[in-house]
């Protein structure tokens, strides 16, 4: 640097104190882009990192943190590979492609030879935002392999001088840069031909990661259920008039449940009944008439007749009322949904209206969508987290399985699947009624199938592959 002057070699000097105080990569590259203007009186600088489209904006002169949608930035970036590519990997001029679209290095050589004309693209923004030309610094590491580049907007090209200040510099810039940690950024190609000869323990490693293991499991809506339950439908057809019980309400053995309407038994029962009073009244005034009345006494036997079909009317009517009170079969809680959702409701003989279960007989119902079903082993482990407690998970193991799908209460095609709970577990914490979300283990895959079984199946889906 003897034959800079004085003035030169105090910018030098004092971008190569800055560059040495730095701290990180990005203090570095603000004092690149920023405090080389007393040296170049640039227009405007930035640093760029990786080549192509993959590279990206470090810095911009004067702005602590360039907006990435602007149009300005936006084709930056898109002019940056070609400016890349007519600069090669060192340090060089290029003019505006509309003035001289060859760029020229140190030594007066071109860069790169002669190439087609600049992309539309890069000719109109050059116009609209750049000088006359740029001058691009590269910033190698000690091996060769470039970092990052500085890039100075000029209005002419750089005097003899400053680019030997500048090669200077780029030396000092490129070790600072290359002791504070920076690195090249390399595309996936490039990091795996470094790699040499340990591809070929990748590849070992990949396909022994793809044979490794695992374990089918699904996720899907479960309840806890009565396995051992007795259904209480309607005796006969008739209105829903009360509940003696509420949901999930002990019950004994001969408790009353519920109690349908008898408005309609009722009046059927008074008809009943004068019915075979009118009947017995006729079979009484024949019977007398018989004695001197040979017609009357061919009508007994009819009348007779009549009688015992209204008598058995009745008796049925009697029967039906008997009915209209339903009890408990044995000891357990009553299920069923809100009482206001069947108070006035017809029901027909043999509706479902309630359970009466054994608490003690608590499983699990899981529907488990038609999507996520999977080869299932005998006696499956199923894990069940339930809302109210999520992080005490009960286990349970799968004793039945539906054949066919049908809707749950979601409306999703599912297939019912009932789990009893293993020995040990809290019935406590297995209230009939309570939700969550059960986990069911299938059988042992390998570790590519169990990640490609999905998309494999929606990809036959669409194709019919």
């Amino acid at each position: 640097m003897s034959g800079t002057t004085p003035s030169a070699a105090a910018w030098v000097a004092q971008l190569e104190a800055r560059a040495r105080a730095a701290n990180t990569p990005a203090e570095l590259a603000f004092s690149i882009a920023n405090d080389s203007q007393g040296l170049l009186g640039f227009r405007q600088a930035f640093i760029m990192a990786g080549n192509g489209r993959q590279a990206r904006l470090l810095t911009l002169s004067g702005l602590a943190l360039p907006s990435e949608d602007s149009p300005y930035l936006i084709w930056l970036r898109r002019c940056w590979p070609w400016v890349q590519q007519r600069l090669g990997s060192e340090a060089g001029w290029l003019a505006s492609p509309a003035a001289a679209p060859v760029p020229v290095r140190e030594e007066g050589e071109p860069v790169a030879p002669q190439a087609e004309a600049a992309p539309p693209e890069v000719v109109d923004g050059w116009a609209e935002w750049w000088p006359e030309g740029l001058y691009a610094l590269p910033l190698k590491r000690r091996d060769g392999t470039v970092l990052v580049w500085a890039v100075f907007l000029l209005e002419q090209e750089p005097s003899a001088l400053h680019k030997q200040a500048l090669a200077h510099l780029a030396a000092q810039w490129g070790y600072s840069w290359e002791m504070l940690g920076g690195k090249p950024r390399l595309s996936l190609r490039q990091r795996w031909r470094a790699l040499g000869r340990k591809r070929h323990l990748a590849w070992i490693a990949l396909l022994l990661l793809c044979a490794l293991p695992v374990r089918q499991s699904a996720l899907a809506p479960a309840e806890i259920v009565a396995l051992d339950a007795t259904t209480i439908a309607s005796p006969l057809d008739g209105v829903v008039k009360t509940f003696h019980v509420r949901p999930s309400q002990p019950v004994k053995k001969g408790d009353l449940l519920m109690s349908l309407d008898d408005t309609t038994l009722g009046n059927r029962l008074e008809v009943a009944t004068q019915s075979v009073a009118v009947a017995d009244a006729e079979w009484m005034a024949a019977s007398q008439k018989a004695f001197d009345n040979l017609q009357s006494k061919s009508e007994l036997a009819q009348l007779q007749g009549r009688g015992l079909e209204k008598r058995a009317e009745l008796a049925a009517v009697r029967a039906q009322l008997d009915r209209i009170d339903v009890h408990a079969p044995h000891d357990g809680i009553a299920v069923f949904g809100s009482a206001d959702d069947w108070l006035g409701r017809p029901v027909v003989t043999g509706e479902r209206i309630m359970q009466v279960a054994n608490p003690q007989s608590a499983g699990v119902l899981i529907h488990l969508p038609v999507a996520d079903a999977l080869v299932l082993d005998e006696k499956a482990p199923v894990k069940l987290f339930l809302t109210v407690k999520p992080l005490s998970p009960l286990r349970a193991t799968v004793v039945e399985t539906s054949y066919q799908s049908s809707l749950s209460p979601d409306n999703v095609s599912s297939y019912r699947l009932r789990a009893t709970l293993d020995e040990g577990q809290s019935l406590e914490d297995a209230r009939i009624g309570l939700h969550g979300t059960a986990r069911i283990s299938g059988g042992w895959v390998p570790l590519i199938y169990y990640v490609l079984r999905r998309p494999l199946a929606t990809m036959r889906e669409w194709s019919g592959w």
